[in-house]
């Protein structure tokens, strides 16, 4: 696990926030749909408010570490399939396995458009679309605060996920 990409990609939400829910971009489309203000907004301890977000972010980055390299999750399952150390044992099938996939497969997973596509594809389309579009039926919210919100958390997961896989 890079602790150095995974603060890095923790950052992605934070940075891409400023320009998504600027005013010129969802900003105010965003604030009349929700029925937030300015002076809303600026209400509340910022500090508080940003350092949360960026623990969520840096907690959201963990996760993304597995769906977007997938490294420890082929090692971990291989492991007890194999029921020794995570080198296995080489006259074991799963061992061999495990070998080939270090040697050959592995790096196929550390580029920038394998984490994003997983990321995309896994948190995105199954996590973030249908908690989004879950809340915005019972919230009464059309499908353009759906799009907007869960718009800007596939984008941010993507780019998480990218740089996570391509750091290693």
């Amino acid at each position: 696990m890079n602790f150095v990409a995974i603060i890095t990609a923790a950052l992605v939400p934070m940075v891409l926030g400023f320009i998504w829910y600027h005013k010129n971009v969802f900003g105010t489309v965003w604030m009349q749909l929700t029925g937030m203000t300015e002076e809303k907004a600026q209400q509340g301890n910022m500090f508080l408010k940003f350092g949360l977000a960026f623990l969520f972010s840096i907690m959201l980055a963990f996760v993304m570490n597995i769906f977007a390299v997938h490294d420890a999750f082929i090692d971990g399952a291989a492991y007890y399939e194999i029921k020794a150390s995570s080198n296995g044992q080489p006259s074991a099938e799963t061992a061999q396995w495990l070998e080939y996939y270090k040697t050959t497969l592995a790096e196929s997973n550390h580029t920038f458009s394998h984490g994003s596509f997983h990321a995309l594809l896994l948190i995105g389309v199954f996590v973030i679309v249908p908690v989004f579009a879950t809340n915005a039926i019972f919230e009464g919210k059309g499908w353009k605060y759906v799009a907007i919100n869960a718009g800007y958390w596939i984008v941010c997961v993507a780019l998480m996920g990218g740089i996570i896989a391509m750091w290693r």
